[in-house]
């Protein structure tokens, strides 16, 4: 007997909904959000559990103590739906989902072996956005005075300790104080992050990609985790945010014969809207570390060539990043290291 469960998870309490093979509403509880306290409701349940689980900021720790408890756990994207909302609405769609196998894409969590990984990871981008935030206020702030940026002190400090501006050297400070506590922290993080990801062999293959090195091959593992998810190149373009989006209406025309043709109305429009943003930066990244310090590598060679036929450069830059995403996937697939002149013919 196959039972359906939804979970609306919050920070204080979590709402159980469970289905019965024909839809009907078996069981409903309110669980205090707890690891003792979710276990025994979800062992309660008998027969085949099924258990649906909407993405948030709890779904890491719920896949974790629910993986060995449910025959099957699915974490989906949550939808927007017309009509009244609360805790349990939500938990029944999410079972009902789960019923009619109308789940939509599966999202994909780390097992245990890369929680570390996806924490440190995860650290490491939080402190690059705070330095980097920290960055752009001290450049605002000099550009609200007309002045460039500079790394030395207050521009308007004299040599006697006098300042003109006081609210300006005070703020400049504080920040300067910030930006110099942030930066050992970022680069302890890194270090972590590094030490973390030389554990799995497969960053030794990752890190000899053109435009890769021990922090994007990291930052990949830590989100791709397992490169057979995507079964060809073109799953992982999507995921990416590389992959063009294409628009077509009214495709058939009537010829002078009376019958019917396909007519070329297909255009382009962009790329994808919905991927992960830490792998297109991944990629994008990596395409520009190719330009601008390795002349030498092939794919500079294509990128040369496709300006030379009058590509535009971001259009280039971007058939350079899909080119350096395709040869990393089959580089993992295959457990190969980078070899020109078999992974970059496969990926053209």
């Amino acid at each position: 007997m196959n039972q359906y469960i939804g979970l609306d998870g919050h920070d204080k309490s979590c709402t159980f909904v469970v289905l019965s093979e024909k839809g009907k509403v078996k069981r409903k509880a309110v669980v205090p959000t707890e690891e003792k306290a979710l276990l025994e409701f979800v062992k309660s349940i008998p027969g085949r559990r099924h258990l649906c689980i909407e993405e948030g900021t709890q779904s890491q720790w719920f896949f974790e103590i629910f993986s060995g408890h449910v025959h099957d756990l699915a974490i989906v994207q949550g939808r927007k739906r017309p009509g009244n909302k609360d805790d349990a609405r939500d938990a029944r769609s999410l079972a009902e989902r789960f019923r009619i196998r109308d789940l939509g894409p599966r999202i994909c969590k780390a097992p245990d072996s890369m929680v570390a990984m996806k924490d440190l990871v995860r650290s490491y981008e939080m402190l690059n956005t705070d330095l980097v935030r920290v960055k752009n206020r001290i450049k605002h702030l000099y550009r609200s005075r007309g002045l460039a940026y500079s790394d030395a002190t207050c521009p308007y400090c004299t040599g006697r300790g006098y300042c003109k501006k006081p609210g300006f050297h005070q703020i400049l400070e504080l920040l300067r104080k910030q930006q110099e506590r942030l930066e050992p922290l970022k680069a302890e993080a890194q270090k972590a992050m590094v030490t973390e990801g030389n554990r799995h062999p497969i960053t030794r293959i990752l890190k000899t990609a053109p435009g890769f090195g021990p922090v994007r091959s990291a930052e990949l593992l830590s989100i791709v985790i397992s490169p057979y998810r995507f079964r060809t190149s073109r799953q992982f373009w999507c995921y990416c945010g590389l992959a063009i989006v294409q628009r077509s209406s009214a495709d058939w025309i009537p010829t002078a014969d009376g019958k019917w043709r396909w007519g070329p109305s297909t255009q382009s429009r962009g790329l994808n809207r919905n991927f992960n943003r830490m792998a297109k930066a991944i990629f994008k990244g990596a395409a520009m570390t190719v330009i601008t310090s390795m002349p030498k590598d092939p794919l500079r060679a294509d990128y040369d060539r496709l300006l030379a036929h009058g590509t535009k450069p971001n259009l280039a830059r971007l058939t350079l990043a899909r080119k350096i995403a395709a040869l990393v996937l089959a580089m993992w697939k295959n457990q190969e290291v980078y070899d020109p002149g078999k992974h970059r013919l496969n990926s053209i």
